[in-house]
């Protein structure tokens, strides 16, 4: 038991931020709470904060130990939870990533209705451009667009979307069609600085790939921007096809080399593995999964 107390105090020092907020959120004292840190630190024979007069700071140490121990502490509580027999209910903060557009038109609506259906559960989005670390950030579940590199996290394949790459019709009108990947050589392009900031596009011609190095005009980490700047007939760029759906439909951009276009993303949703799985993810998992998979259909016919 002083063990998972000892774990449970230098968690709290940690996401406190120092002792006396920790021995206020526990409901210990200052002198207990110290005690057990200092207990933890010999046990582990390692120096886990820095302590100075105004200010704690975890040591490398610490920091690994902060990795893993929330996730121990939480499948105890699930141990002890079906241990009692307990009808588990979902409960607690749930913490989700994705990718900004996507984020926004599709987990943002999906994550809303199973709040709605679990409202002992509340939420806590991060939407970035960018392939975040999901135990260090603190994050449950993960969208991800794109192959996947060899992870110990467990991935749900939930359908896929394609790359297209699109110009506003002014800018074909001034510049001329672009019938050939080659073709981009001789026109001002954008680039999204995202989920995929490489300068060398690729394409399919004639049965075999194909790629073109870029020199974008413009790189903009925000996939609105790159955009905007399309729509505007500014240049030629490449998206995915949610990012694009509605352009496409207004007539504000159109698809060029879709005949040299074969590249098929896969979207999965990833949680981190272990052999206790808290409920509140593993519903969600399964929530949304089925309602991304409805999404995803439509998509593809894009």
């Amino acid at each position: 038991m002083d063990r998972v107390r000892q774990l449970e105090c230098f968690v709290a020092v940690a996401e406190e931020g120092g002792f006396n907020a920790a021995a206020r959120h526990l409901h210990l004292s200052p002198p207990s709470i110290t005690r057990l840190v200092s207990a933890l630190e010999e046990r582990l024979g390692a120096q886990l904060f820095i302590r100075t007069t105004r200010h704690v700071t975890l040591t490398e140490a610490g920091q690994r130990l902060l990795v893993d121990a929330p996730r121990v502490l939480g499948e105890l509580d699930a141990v002890e939870a079906a241990a009692a027999g307990e009808q588990t209910e979902p409960h607690g903060v749930l913490a989700v990533t994705a990718p900004v557009l996507f984020g926004h038109k599709f987990v943002a609506p999906i994550l809303l209705d199973y709040l709605d259906a679990n409202p002992k559960v509340t939420a806590r989005t991060l939407f970035v451009d960018r392939v975040v670390n999901v135990v260090e950030e603190g994050l449950d579940v993960a969208l991800r667009i794109g192959d996947l590199p060899d992870s110990s996290m467990k991935a749900i394949r939930v359908g896929t979307v394609r790359r297209l790459t699109v110009a506003a019709p002014s800018f074909l009108k001034q510049h001329g069609p672009i019938d050939q990947p080659g073709d981009l050589a001789g026109c001002r392009t954008i680039q999204a600085s995202g989920l995929d900031d490489r300068q060398v596009w690729e394409f399919v011609a004639q049965g075999r790939r194909q790629t073109v190095t870029v020199r974008p005009a413009m790189r903009s980490n925000a996939i609105t921007a790159t955009l905007d700047a399309a729509k505007a007939g500014w240049g030629v760029t490449r998206a995915i096809s949610y990012q694009v759906a509605d352009a496409l439909k207004t007539g504000e951009l159109e698809e060029i080399l879709h005949e040299h276009e074969d590249r098929q993303l896969p979207i999965h949703l990833m949680h981190a593995a272990g052999r206790l799985t808290a409920v509140k993810i593993r519903t969600f998992i399964d929530f949304a999964a089925l309602e991304l998979r409805k999404r995803a259909a439509e998509l593809e016919a894009i």
